[in-house]
């Protein structure tokens, strides 16, 4: 129906996409995002280190691998078209163990079936061709990489969306969703909103909201803080694009890195802490109701027994500089604990299933008229316009 009403939970930047993308799809109808924050990307999108990924770890043929190569060049060309900042400034994974040849060996493959545009293989020289101040084995250079400004975008979208005749309404924390007579009431304390389509991107709050909806509780949202330390300006310039760690295969997580942003400032991290609040992106920041819920779900007592040594090893290295640069040191030898502060932090929604392991792929749950973005961590930002194609297509064919 042209005249239908679509609406939309979360204003982060794949919400805003999926509005965005109807708007373009379905001229005439009314898109309205409600979002409990009192503007666009406080959360995952305003907190993540800006990197427009190129494919190189998703396994081939996942949700990630396909949307992040077309979304990648969505991307580049949307901010090239608003004037939003993108520098194509590459990045580096770097082998520094012998142990690690193998690991890049395989990721290269995965690479290279996923068309990462430019990859090559570099040796110690290459290395230090590309990046001056690196050390290492041997390195894969993505010269496509690149970084941009995250909230920026989302508030592009969320500007397309109000033109296209759309609504993004702040300060509506959603706390009933409830099917009546053909149409969907979300409900927000005793205001309400009634549409005939409802698309569910909360993020961190993804489990609860869909929950409301009558999704199934699998899988789980586990909060994990990323810390970041911030590299003084004398030593910024050392670091000229990206340089990560060849990353564990175990993990979705890609290791601590050194990434420049757009602003200019080069930061390291993020390590990956499990958060003591869905919103913890402070160590002090403590909330009993979702520790309650991380602890009540099986695959966290699951997911512990398997990764407590990784767990208590990045728990030392939050609480020590010393220790969280000594890893990162390996990289850039130059840059040690006492050429950086301690910068912000972002949580990772990270999903859970309940035999603990770690969801990695997107992963999007439909019911009749309600779409649930259950897992949408990096690259979604990245792949955020691929995304948008993606879930509509599945909705409106």
């Amino acid at each position: 129906m042209a005249d239908e009403t679509i609406g939309i939970i979360g204003a982060g930047i794949v919400g805003l996409a999926i509005g965005r993308e109807i708007t373009l799809r379905r001229p005439g109808a009314r898109v309205v995002v409600v979002e409990k924050e009192s503007e666009v990307a406080r959360h995952q999108t305003g907190h993540n280190s800006g990197v427009v990924h190129a494919g190189i770890y998703y396994p081939p043929g996942s949700l990630k691998a396909e949307l992040c190569t077309r979304g990648r060049l969505l991307l580049r060309e949307y901010c090239a078209e608003r004037g939003i900042a993108y520098d194509e400034c590459g990045k580096l994974v770097v082998a520094v163990r012998e142990d690690e040849l193998g690991r890049l060996d395989g990721l290269e493959k995965r690479a290279r079936e996923n068309g990462v545009p430019g990859l090559r293989r570099v040796d110690p020289a290459g290395i230090r061709d590309i990046e001056p101040y690196a050390a290492g084995l041997a390195a894969l250079h993505s010269p496509e990489t690149a970084i941009t400004d995250f909230p920026g975008v989302a508030k592009a979208f969320a500007a397309d969306i109000r033109a296209a005749g759309g609504e993004v309404r702040f300060g509506f924390p959603v706390t009933a969703i409830a099917r009546d007579k053909g149409h969907i009431r979300i409900a927000s304390g005793e205001r309400s909103v009634t549409v005939d389509r409802l698309i569910i991107c909360a993020g961190i709050h993804s489990d609860q909201v869909a929950g409301l909806a009558g999704d199934t509780a699998e899988p789980r949202i586990i909060p994990f803080r990323g810390e970041y330390m911030r590299v003084s300006d004398e030593k910024a310039d050392l670091v000229r694009g990206m340089i990560y760690p060849v990353p564990d295969p175990r993990y979705p997580f890609l290791g601590v890195h050194f990434t420049r942003r757009v602003t200019g400032i080069v930061e390291v991290g993020p390590n990956a802490v499990l958060a003591t609040a869905r919103e913890g992106y402070t160590r002090t920041r403590i909330s009993i109701p979702d520790l309650a819920g991380i602890a009540a779900w099986p695959g966290t007592w699951r997911m512990a027994r398997r990764h407590w040594r990784t767990g208590v090893k990045e728990v030392l290295g939050s609480l020590s500089r010393s220790r969280y640069m000594a890893e990162a040191q390996r990289y850039v030898p130059s840059i040690g604990a006492a050429d950086v502060v301690r910068a912000g932090a972002g949580v990772r929604a990270q999903a859970l299933d309940r035999d603990g392991s770690l969801v990695d792929d997107f992963r999007i749950h439909r019911m009749g008229p309600i779409t649930a973005v259950r897992n949408a961590p990096s690259p979604a930002a990245t792949s955020s316009l691929a995304i948008a194609a993606h879930v509509v297509g599945q909705i409106f064919g």
